[in-house]
């Protein structure tokens, strides 16, 4: 079984470092916003900023790919994004079509090309 886990303190660190302290703030965040209407200024105001930092990192990885990414031409990651947001407007703004159908042209066209 341990030949399995590999090493073991590896992923002791992961738990204490990684997910107990994420698991803390998400907790506290259920329980402070529990009273808080869904449609008030506050809320709407960070999903906005939410938002634009979603956009500015999806923006980043397209400028400038990190990692195994940067092999992929420009043109193919720019139609895969293209591809999946006009999927994603015309299954009625499903997220899972959008990101899979880019995903797809993604890999089909990284196989085509080589």
């Amino acid at each position: 079984m341990l030949n399995f886990v590999g090493d073991w303190h590896a992923l002791v660190v992961l738990l204490l470092a990684g997910v107990f302290p994420n698991q803390i703030w998400r907790m506290l965040g259920l329980w402070l916003g529990s009273g808080i209407d869904e449609g008030s200024d506050l809320l709407m105001w960070i999903k906005a900023v939410a938002t634009a930092i979603l956009a500015g990192v999806i923006a980043e990885i397209l400028v400038r790919p990190p990692g195994a990414l940067a092999s992929v031409p420009d043109v193919l990651r720019y139609g895969a994004v293209v591809v999946g947001f006009v999927v994603f407007a015309l299954t009625r703004r499903s997220i899972f079509a959008g990101v899979v159908s880019g995903e797809l042209v993604m890999l089909a066209g990284k196989w085509w090309l080589g």
